[in-house]
């Protein structure tokens, strides 16, 4: 049976969830060690990540929410995206800013995650 649109969507947030908190511990650990990290670890990068999960986020949710119809799974991931953004207000390379990236791409992985759940059983 070949794979549903939505939980492909979820599947490929999920994973890009993953690489930004890779990005997040290891910016993090090697801000603290290096006083110069490379580009990579631009705060920008951070605008831009916010930039594609907005859209991938929004779309995915949404069309596992019309299918199973838990408003609660969207919920957490607009909260998640909201405190993703709230990363963009922190101080660049500081553990608060860590911290706060952390929490909002794991509310919205939990999001992603659960809606696969939630297409499981629609």
């Amino acid at each position: 049976m070949p794979e549903r649109p939505a939980s492909l969507l979820d599947r490929i947030a999920i994973g890009l969830s993953g690489l930004c908190l890779l990005h997040c511990m290891a910016g993090f650990v090697l801000f603290s060690l290096f006083a110069l990290t490379g580009d990579w670890l631009d705060h920008r990068v951070h605008v831009v990540g916010l930039a594609l999960a907005m859209p991938l986020a929004a779309l995915a949710l949404w069309r596992g929410w019309r299918r199973h119809g838990r408003l609660p799974i969207g919920l957490l991931g607009a909260a998640g995206l909201v405190v993703m953004a709230a990363s963009l207000v922190v101080l660049h390379g500081g553990l608060a800013e860590m911290l706060v990236s952390m929490a909002g791409v794991s509310m919205l992985a939990l999001a992603h995650w659960r809606n696969m759940q939630a297409l499981r059983t629609a």
